[in-house]
């Protein structure tokens, strides 16, 4: 799309290149303006690379992607580019391509996502600073006189002709012997030329490891590897499920496909969903492959934008991290890999709220090259996409070694003795258990998903709970700074001594946390190292890797924490795995409880089991017979699965409907009430439009209600739930309500397109 009544800025000559770009603005804008080129940036205009260009009637100059070089000029006068800003593309016409997908399916501006694919290090090129060149030029044929040079001129003149390149102002000053002025004084009259480059001061690396040692692929390995390799070999699209039990071998497979990939001069993309297992699996990696790059947020600014300009340069093999790894400007993609694909990590909960997944498989159909997809618990929705064949689906039923699975053994906290009148976090069983496995020198992981020391703050007589001031959210006790604190906002206060709604000093605290469970860990195993892992411990500057070391050293003999230690992780010497409460996320009001729940559960136990010792699993649950906790004991997937997907046919739910989630917020309830209300009139008048054009179509309108977390950051919030068996169908009705309902004065809309969560 182009822009009207731009007034051209141009000279004649300047007009005369023939070539325009089309630059798309970040921000909330779907559209994209075309400008034309001046000839002194004609060679340095390129596809992906950001401009500087006149915007809006001010014409203040504003930074926006090239997406688009053309020849076709705008039906009227176009505005001249100012600069372009890069040495080197940042996102190559097949990621331009794919920002572009995102946009429509996600139903977000254009400039939304492409701002969020280059990340904010790389558009500030940290970790480099702009250096001066000066270079020789062949002097004017016919030199008025006033261009004669001295003899100091000369001499430096000379000197830049003999080097042959252009070199750094300051180095030739040095090597010259001269002043700035002779150099100043050359440029003046046309001998040399001054030019600015942008060079890294920090050149991030991947520490050195000891090489892998080959080993002998079981046979379920192997045909895994060999269906893959076959795709590889054809150049073509085709997406995997590799489905296999924890301790079966995963991570091989992915390694040996790799290696296929970087022989025929190819780059991988490997994404994991949690920064603790970034570590060990660059680890794993680095022993094979020498040019890794690593993405991810707990890297400084220096060093992601610093590994951004080596993947741009294709000086990187493999690419490993978080989910907007999924971005990296490959030039030479072979292979991407999603480890862990079930994990809700891969979702992005602030817009645009892409899902690095499904994001994933996009990419690898738009470069026609495989992914894979692994799990030992894959969502239902790519375990539905397997059934279907939409997926091939790659088996490894058994671990490496033919090791079993661990025993898993259920203990019902309903008839385990309190203490004090008060429920303890670890039950007589699980404590023995415990003092078994030190005793034989083995290592333990407890699983509590629970920050903080106590979870509600109650007063007995009158029934209150302590909320927080600008969410519908209880506040967590944290012991160590001895505040009450909000898991959503971050709102922060001093625990009451006294009810705050009828002042009787009858207040307590009740739950369990994960610094309550180091408590009781502390009083009944003074002498055993351990070590708290959740996001409090990493928020005090501690770091994942060193701690993971010490574990895998034997330094540290009882890890806990949240659910950052339930995946991925691989300790041979874990022979007990204790789950401290499976209930924490059962009963939550989302009808991806029961899936989350089994997937936390079986990836825990699969910690364990993984030597020559064995293991076992402890699972303290206030509801023995759930089904998914059940199935989860027994390690049966297929019958979990199984049930679930006939409870979400029958009520269309993901992946049998496609599911959209409208949250209309506002400072004032009534506000938020209203527009509801208005929005969710409309959606049911276009409905009844899209029937007219589309008899067939089968959408569920849901809501207006209240969230279940009513109140967040101090906005009330309402939601509305779309459900169609297609997309088409969801997306337009969609669209075409949102563009004839703009929000209210005080009102936000947000939309997001396959929700995770519905909280």
């Amino acid at each position: 799309m182009h822009p009207q009544g731009q007034v051209s800025l141009f000279s004649q000559t300047e007009t005369q290149t023939g070539l325009f770009v089309d630059v798309v603005f970040p921000g909330p804008v779907d559209k994209s303006w075309r400008y034309a080129v001046p000839e002194e940036w004609v060679r340095q205009v390129e596809i992906g690379k950001r401009v500087q260009a006149p915007f809006g009637r001010g014409n203040r100059s504003s930074m926006g992607y090239c997406v688009a070089v053309t020849t076709e000029p705008p039906p009227v006068p176009a505005k001249p580019i100012r600069r372009v800003l890069d040495d080197l593309p940042l996102l190559s016409p097949a990621l331009l391509q794919l920002t572009r997908w995102i946009a429509e399916y996600y139903l977000c501006p254009w400039g939304e996502v492409l701002q969020a694919v280059v990340p904010r290090p790389a558009r500030l090129q940290a970790g480099t600073r702009e250096r001066t060149f000066v270079e020789a030029i062949l002097p004017p044929l016919a030199a008025p006189s006033s261009a004669a040079l001295t003899p100091r001129q000369q001499a430096v003149y000379t000197l830049l002709l003999q080097l042959g390149r252009p070199v750094e102002w300051r180095e030739l000053l040095r090597q010259a012997g001269c002043g700035p002025t002779v150099l100043r004084n050359l440029i003046r009259k046309g001998y040399v030329r001054q030019t600015t480059q942008r060079q890294a001061t920090v050149t991030p690396q991947v520490a050195e490891v000891p090489s892998a040692t080959s080993v002998q692929l079981t046979p379920a390995q192997q045909q895994a590897l060999q269906a893959i390799e076959t795709a590889l070999r054809a150049g073509r699209f085709e997406a995997f499920l590799l489905f296999g039990v924890t301790g079966s071998g995963k991570t091989e497979v992915y390694l040996r496909a790799i290696e296929h990939v970087v022989r025929q001069g190819r780059q991988a993309i490997v994404l994991v969903p949690e920064i603790s297992l970034t570590p060990q699996t660059i680890e794993r990696f680095r022993g094979r492959f020498p040019r890794i790059a690593v993405l991810h947020s707990h890297l400084s600014d220096a060093e992601r934008a610093g590994f951004w300009r080596q993947i741009v340069a294709g000086e990187a093999d493999v690419i490993i991290g978080a989910r907007s790894a999924i971005f990296a400007p490959t030039r030479r993609l072979g292979l991407i890999v999603v480890d862990e694909e079930h994990e809700p990590s891969f979702k992005q909960e602030t817009a645009p709220h892409y899902h690095a997944r499904d994001v994933a498989v996009k990419r690898a159909q738009l470069e026609n090259i495989p992914v894979v997809l692994g799990s030992a618990t894959p969502s239902l929705e790519s375990w539905h996409n397997a059934l279907t064949q939409r997926y091939r689906l790659l088996q490894l039923p058994k671990r490496i070694f033919d090791r079993p699975l661990p025993p898993v053994h259920i203990v019902d906290l309903r008839h385990e003795p309190t203490a004090v009148g008060r429920p303890r976090a670890i039950s007589p069983p699980l404590e023995e258990a415990i003092r078994t496995a030190l005793r034989a020198g083995g290592q333990v992981i407890l699983l509590l998903n629970r920050r903080g020391f106590d979870t509600y703050i109650l007063c007995p007589a009158c029934g209150h709970v302590v909320q927080c001031r600008f969410c519908s959210v209880a506040l967590t006790y944290h012991r160590d700074r001895n505040q009450a604190v909000c898991h959503y906002c971050g709102y922060e206060t001093a625990p009451p001594h006294r009810c705050p709604r009828c002042d009787l000093p009858a207040i307590r605290h009740f739950g369990l946390g994960t610094q309550k469970l180091e408590a009781e860990l502390n009083l009944l195993f003074p002498d055993v190292t351990k070590c708290r892992m959740d996001s409090d411990v990493m928020r005090r500057g501690q770091k994942y890797g060193p701690i993971l070391d010490a574990f895998r050293r034997g330094d540290i003999r009882i890890l806990f924490g949240t659910q950052m230690i339930a995946k991925g992780l691989d300790f041979p010497q874990v022979t007990l795995v204790g789950v401290v409460n499976a209930d924490t996320a059962l009963y939550l009001p989302d009808f991806r409880a029961a899936e989350r729940t089994f997937q936390l559960l079986a990836q825990v136990a699969g910690r364990t089991g993984r030597g020559e010792r064995g293991g076992r699993v402890l699972v303290q649950t206030y509801n023995p017979d759930h089904p998914c906790i059940r199935l989860a004991a027994h390690h049966d997937y297929v019958a979990f699965a199984e049930q679930e997907l006939a409870a979400r046919r029958a009520l269309g739910y993901p992946p049998y409907g496609r599911m959209a989630r409208l949250v209309v917020r506002s400072r004032r309830d009534d506000l938020a009430y209203q527009a509801a209300q208005t929005l969710a009139a409309q959606f049911r008048q276009h409905l009844q439009q899209l029937l007219q054009r589309e008899p067939l179509a089968q959408v569920q309108i849901l809501g207006p209600a209240p969230c279940p977390l009513h109140r967040l950051r101090n906005y009330y919030r309402y939601q509305l739930v779309v459900l169609a068996p297609k997309v088409f169908w969801r997306n337009w009705l969609i669209r075409e309500t949102l563009a004839h309902t703009p929000p209210p004065e005080d009102v936000l809309y947000s939309v997001d397109i396959d929700p995770l969560q519905v909280l």
